[in-house]
């Protein structure tokens, strides 16, 4: 077997072989920390002996970093300032990511061949949820006993299962990070909960003992204690061969895991090692420094900065001075870093604040901007021109850097505005991708069918072609769209798409529609292929949902997957707009997992949809550098190590700036520090450290809204710190800058003057206004005459809503349908067989409605209760000619030329020369006073019409009585007479009503007259079809506007 070369380089045996005292440095804030190391490193400042003018030299160096984006950047400033035209760049590895290829490459020599490969997030949380799932029916009686009557309703559903999951990974995860025995939640309870706490153990033996049974049978390990266990073995293997390696470096890393503190420990004794440690605090005293170990006495100490910083040392074991700076900044960035730590300083120390040497700060911050705007949009446009600003300069570079997504997607569209596309490279949610979005649409239209919203959301999701190209597509969707999604009721299933449209066009072939002239036959044709391209498009995933065995994960992905590519597919058969992008590659991957699934979880398959939710919750994208090259959007994580000209810290408010921290179900904080957890405000001090090494940029912003989500916001804790060390002064300076941006983005929208738009009022001429009314539109033409001069004159008819359920007003509609059809059948209330004879009525028309079964489930008996009641009331009438849904012919009003005709629900004939006109309700509106005041004056137009022949069915009668007969939803029919309310018998209120209306006409006959819009509003404001055409909200603020209970009538 032939002999392994290795390459030793002559200048390690000049070293020991393992070093006394630790090679420790670190580079403060503002400085630029990759460069001054990689230069540090050049000089030989870090180790000494290594030629930078050999290519080879770095070939054998290996440099930790904590992120991935360091890496990269790294390995750039690396190429920049070498020396060498052509040199063999350094391994460099993210501490954060050990999955990655050079690390993994890095450590072949620790034998981690040895250790089962971690197992995957979804099949952990998959094998959790099985654990979980029984669990509530195998607690012993004496659990259940403590419950008494109650449930236990954990877990609720099967997506809960996998929610639970989660948080017991979670868990899982923090304990093994920071290698705490499992055995010490046993002890850890007071006597006075430890009944309720046992049901907590129960729960918990999931992953003390299930779990580990569990891994052990498919050899494979949970993914924090293998990352253990691959640095603590490259920890060992640098250990015991310390004379063998090359150069090692870990640079930019705190320690926060006990496996990262024991490799940080070991690099910084090896003989050709060295830490490089971020932001070391100098200046603080050593009173602050070591009130950083009082925890117990102060929990908040985990929030500070330096707190993990000092941890650190005193695992390797050095004091802070043993500590070597690298980097140059300037006398104004080093006062700033003096004020900062004292801004920082442990709470039990801040007495030292009242002796504070104040005049620091005026230097200190002459460069820091703070920037207080009213809302959160007002903060994005400041941002976005502070940024665009700070860039004019071709070779300034600039970064914001916020917790706030929402914040940060909105500078990327206020940006835009410039000219700027700088896309947010923080890691995103996956399932908040286009990709993602688009199957939780599809899945809801297949397992939750009827919404009409949903259905349009997926057909209009920029990802879907459904094979044909996007105009083509887009084209036979408006159409399929207007004729059958819009106008009427229904509820359309995917599924089923094609017979619901042939339904549709049967039951819509007798309406007139304001689109049916474009229609032709082609289009209909078109309408019905689209339809059966979407069930065909479904029809697998459509199938899986009627199923009524379990499914697996395996069989619903891989269903969901072949009807998800069905909608992405292009006209060239190609899925290029589903996976091409980062998003689309990074969904890939994750639907690649849940094909591979082999957990054999189990459940029903309308449980898919949550299900799915519950298991992209916790996937991200890992976004590249972003797109523009000078300016850059990061999250805290993204920014750490990074330097920049300016960089503008935003959203800094509590729950941002730091971010709210969550303890997470089933363990205390009490009882997590018992068990030897840190807790989760040890998260706050690594935020506070961000803040502190961003602090130190020469050029700073900072940036908070007055205002979240229309309520109060609350400073950053450090935010408020900051401003209690400076001089008031000094704030006020640091406002004054910031109110520079804060007035640019005010004005930036400010037109010199907009005048107050006016009620509209149109005056069209006389030729083009309308000859004809009905009579339900004269109470329009008095309300809001703009309506009818949009409706009659402009001929614009709005577009039908969405089809829905349906509502209050089919449930008139049919009322009314039963009654006229009963009185037009002539039925007697007294005859033996009227009850019969109604219900056979109702029952025919609620069966044309098909009416959903929930829907008809309530409406149904509530006829019922009606029927009684109504047949009594037909028979208090006594015996009369009734004339259901009679017809008035037009009659012109007076000498205006202009027409009037309407319907009238019911007129019964009560004497040779009198009639009744009953109008049926099953609402409130409109009041008998409204009728009664001509302000909705159909009843007594219609008694106007009544008395001049125009029902001729009737002939000429004089009214006698105008009705409103209310049916209530509890079954009660009120009789309700204008007349009283109006104290005028029905001829003389029908007469009024006829001569306002030919006033009302004859005003319109004029020329110099408008329609104007609302000339008598409402007492309930309601919104009219035509409100945006008269651009309503824009003018109703300031015009005056008559209310009903004040008009005269006229």
């Amino acid at each position: 077997m032939p002999t392994r070369l290795r390459i030793h380089y002559p200048f390690y045996l000049s070293q020991t072989l393992i070093m006394k005292t630790p090679r420790i440095f670190s580079i403060p804030p503002g400085a630029p920390f990759l460069e001054t190391f990689v230069r540090a490193l050049q000089e030989g400042r870090l180790i000494e002996g290594l030629d930078i003018c050999d290519p080879l030299a770095l070939a054998a160096t290996t440099i930790y970093l904590p992120t991935r984006r360091a890496a990269r950047v790294l390995r750039s400033i690396f190429v920049k300032i070498s020396p060498l035209s052509v040199t063999f760049l350094p391994t460099i590895c993210p501490l954060g990511d050990i999955n990655d290829e050079a690390f993994l490459l890095n450590s072949h020599n620790s034998d981690n061949s040895t250790l089962a490969p971690p197992i995957t997030t979804i099949e952990r949380l998959l094998l959790l949820a099985r654990l979980i799932r029984p669990w509530r029916e195998k607690l012993p009686d004496h659990v259940h006993k403590l419950f008494g009557y109650e449930e236990i309703s954990i877990p609720a559903s099967t997506a809960d299962t996998i929610w639970l999951a989660r948080d017991l990974a979670h868990l899982m995860d923090k304990v093994e990070r920071e290698e705490v025995d499992w055995e010490r939640l046993k002890n850890i309870a007071p006597d006075m909960i430890s009944e309720w706490w046992q049901i907590t153990l129960d729960f918990l033996d999931i992953i003390r003992i299930s779990w580990p049974q569990i891994l052990k049978e498919r050899h494979v390990t949970n993914p924090a204690f293998w990352r253990n266990q691959v640095i603590r073995r490259l920890a060992a293997h640098f250990s015991s061969n310390s004379h063998r390696i090359g150069p090692v470096f870990v640079a930019g890393s705190t320690g926060s895991l006990p496996s990262t503190a024991k490799l940080i420990k070991t690099v910084a004794f090896l003989p050709k090692g060295a830490v490089i440690l971020p932001g070391l605090d100098r200046d603080l005293d050593e009173k602050g420094w070591e009130a950083l170990d009082k925890t117990e006495i102060d929990p908040s100490i985990f929030g500070h900065p330096q707190y993990g910083l000092k941890k650190l040392l005193r695992i390797i074991n050095a004091s802070r001075s043993s500590v070597k700076s690298l980097g140059e900044i300037s006398l104004t960035q080093r006062k700033r870093e003096t004020i900062v730590a004292e801004a920082f300083r442990p709470a039990i120390t801040t007495d030292v604040w009242s002796s504070l040497e104040h005049d620091l700060s005026v230097e200190a911050f002459r460069k820091v901007a703070l920037l207080e705007a009213f809302s959160e949009r007002e903060e994005a446009l400041s941002i976005a021109i502070a940024l665009r600003t700070a860039i004019e300069q071709a070779h300034k570079t600039a970064a914001f850097v916020t917790n706030d997504r929402n914040l940060a997607r909105r500078v990327c569209t206020e940006l835009r505005r410039f000219g700027i596309h700088a896309d947010d490279s923080s890691d995103t949610l996956l399932s908040e991708s286009e990709p993602a979005i688009l199957i939780k649409l599809l899945l809801s239209c297949i397992f939750e069918p009827g919404d009409p919203v949903s259905l349009l959301s997926l057909l209009k999701h920029p990802l879907v072609r459904l094979g044909q190209k996007r105009t083509a597509f887009r084209e036979q969707l408006e159409w399929f769209e207007l004729v059958i999604l819009r106008g009427g009721t229904g509820s359309i299933s995917l599924g089923m798409a094609n017979r619901f449209v042939a339904e549709r066009l049967e039951k819509i072939s007798n309406q007139n529609k304001p689109f049916f002239k474009k229609l032709n036959h082609a289009s209909i044709i078109d309408i019905i292929q689209f339809a059966k391209k979407l069930t065909t498009a479904v029809a697998p995933l459509y199938a899986l949902s009627q199923k009524t065995i379990p499914i697996s994960v395996a069989e619903a992905i891989v269903t969901t997957i072949e009807c998800f590519e069905n909608f992405g597919r292009n006209e060239n058969d190609s899925l290029q707009y589903l996976y091409t992008s980062e998003e689309g590659q990074s969904f890939m991957q994750f639907l690649r997992t849940l094909i591979n699934d082999r957990s054999g979880f189990e459940f029903s398959p309308p449980e898919w949809p949550k299900i799915f939710e519950a298991l992209i919750a916790g996937e991200t994208i890992q976004r590249q550098q972003g797109s523009h090259p000078r300016l850059h959007i990061w999250g805290a994580l993204e920014a750490r190590l990074q330097t920049v000209d300016t960089i503008v810290i935003g959203g800094l408010n509590e729950g941002t700036w730091p971010p709210t921290v969550h303890n997470g179900p089933f363990i205390s904080r009490t009882m997590k520090r018992m068990m030897g957890l840190e807790p989760p405000e040890r998260r706050i001090g690594l935020s506070a450290h961000d803040f502190q090494m961003a602090l130190g940029i020469e050029h700073v912003i900072l940036t908070r809204s007055l205002r979240l989500n229309n309520t109060p916001s609350i400073p950053s804790r450090w935010l408020q710190r900051l401003e209690t060390v400076l001089k008031p002064k000094d704030k006020s300076l640091m406002r004054m800058r910031g109110h520079i941006y804060l007035n640019w983005a005010r004005r930036l929208d400010e037109a010199a003057s907009v005048p107050s738009i006016i009620r509209p009022c149109p005056k069209p001429a006389i030729n083009y206004r309308p000859r004809h009314f009905s009579v339900i539109e004269i109470e329009i033409l008095r309300r809001d005459p703009y309506a009818i001069y949009a409706r009659k004159i402009l001929r614009l008819k709005p577009l039908d809503p969405l089809i829905r359920d349906p509502s209050t007003a089919e449930c008139g509609v049919l009322y009314h349908n039963i009654l006229a059809s009963f009185t037009a059948s002539n039925i007697q209330a007294k005859a033996p067989d009227a009850h019969l004879r109604l219900l056979r009525i109702a029952r025919a028309e609620f069966n044309k409605l098909q009416l959903p079964l929930n829907i008809e489930a309530i409406w149904w008996p509530r006829f019922l209760i009606l029927i009684p009641k109504f047949l009594q009331w037909e028979m208090s009438l006594g015996n009369r000619q009734r004339f259901s849904e009679s017809v008035a012919s037009p009659v012109f009003i007076n000498n205006t030329g202009i027409a009037l005709s309407g319907r009238a629900d019911r007129i019964d004939i009560i004497s040779p020369q009198h009639a009744e006109i009953i109008d049926f309700k099953t609402g409130s509106t409109p009041s008998v006073k409204q009728a009664a005041k001509l302000i909705a004056p159909q009843l007594a137009l219609e008694g106007a019409l009544l008395s001049r022949s125009a029902f001729s069915d009737c002939g000429t009668r004089i009214p006698s009585d105008l009705l409103y007969i209310r049916l209530t939803v509890k079954g009660n029919v009120e009789s309700q007479s204008i007349l009283k309310t109006a104290g005028k018998t029905a001829s003389v209120l029908a007469e009024e009503a006829w001569m306002r209306l030919d006033e009302l006409v004859s005003y319109y006959q004029c020329s110099e007259n408008g329609y104007l819009s609302y000339a008598l509003l409402p007492m309930v404001r309601y919104k009219g079809e035509y409100d945006h055409l008269s651009r309503v909200s824009e003018w109703s603020s300031s015009s005056i506007i008559e209310d009903e209970e004040n008009d005269t009538g006229t």
